[in-house]
């Protein structure tokens, strides 16, 4: 029974590290933007989708696929903020209507991964897909243990910039006082911009790190939507290691719930924990 426990904590933290990576960019849009970017899981499987086309034409990893990818992602975000802003941003109308506005982006690219690719499981051809490592009575598989080490990777990238540049300075006040930062000599638009690109790039190779793990068809970011909100406002919005310690919370919730009693109540698990934490302490773990 506690290696079964211990094998599940572990499994949970490594689970939890995907999770993470997977909402990283959605803190980015929520937490510091304000903005409710519903689309995010549609990125999640165009960055899967990438990944998977990227190995299947030539071999590439899907990881460094990811990577690759993460620059067109990244001007595709742009891209799309500046539509946002135009649209309904700048004329003061981002409230349903702009809800209503990634509602569409959701759904236009889930559409087009199904009529590019079908809605057949796609895989990843790699060599160590089967590859088991551990220590003592733990034993975890490297597919899951190599995106845990790139997300983690991620967010202490995220947090170096965030923490010691202009850049990533002006991204933590742009929601707050948009005044303060003209007066600095930034704009606020372009902030915005940057930073809605970096959120999609961080998707795109959250996506590459789900088709390391498991095949993927286009509806999966379905999945995903629930799940990557609730780790955004449990770990605290406007916080990006309240990010990281929320998604291991729930990872390890997940699997030792699934574990002992079933993989079909470990969905409830990050919905149960929303509702708790709304009620208990509504600005998160670490929120502001």
């Amino acid at each position: 029974m506690a290696d079964l426990l211990l094998n599940a904590i572990v499994t949970g933290l490594l689970l939890g590290g995907f999770y993470a990576a997977v909402t990283l960019g959605l803190s980015i849009a929520f937490g510091f933007l304000d903005i409710v970017n519903i689309a995010h899981p549609g990125f999640i499987m165009l960055g899967a989708f990438a990944a998977w086309f990227l190995n299947a034409q030539w071999g590439i990893d899907p990881m460094v696929a990811g990577v690759l990818a993460a620059p067109v992602f990244f001007v595709a975000g742009a891209a799309i903020f500046r539509v946002y802003h135009v649209s309904f941003e700048r004329r003061g109308d981002a409230g349903l209507r702009g809800l209503a506005f990634f509602f569409g982006v959701l759904f236009l690219t889930e559409v087009a991964l199904i009529l590019l690719f079908g809605v057949d499981y796609r895989g990843v051809n790699l060599p160590y897909l089967e590859t088991m490592v551990g220590y003592g009575p733990v034993a975890v598989p490297l597919r899951m243990l190599l995106p845990f080490l790139v997300s983690l990777a991620m967010f202490a990238a995220l947090q170096l910039l965030l923490a010691r540049t202009f850049l990533g300075r002006a991204i933590k006040a742009v929601s707050q006082d948009a005044v303060a930062l003209r007066l600095m000599a930034a704009d606020p638009v372009r902030v915005k911009e940057i930073a809605f690109g970096l959120a999609i790039a961080t998707a795109s190779i959250g996506g590459a790190l789900l088709v390391t793990i498991a095949p993927v068809e286009p509806s999966m970011g379905r999945d995903y939507i629930g799940r990557v909100f609730a780790i955004a406002v449990l770990g605290g919005l406007g916080s990006i290691m309240g990010t990281l310690l929320a998604a291991m919370a729930l990872g390890i919730a997940e699997s030792i719930t699934a574990t002992f009693y079933g993989p079909s109540w470990a969905p409830a698990v990050a919905f149960g924990a929303l509702l708790i934490t709304l009620v208990v302490r509504p600005a998160g773990l670490l929120g502001r």
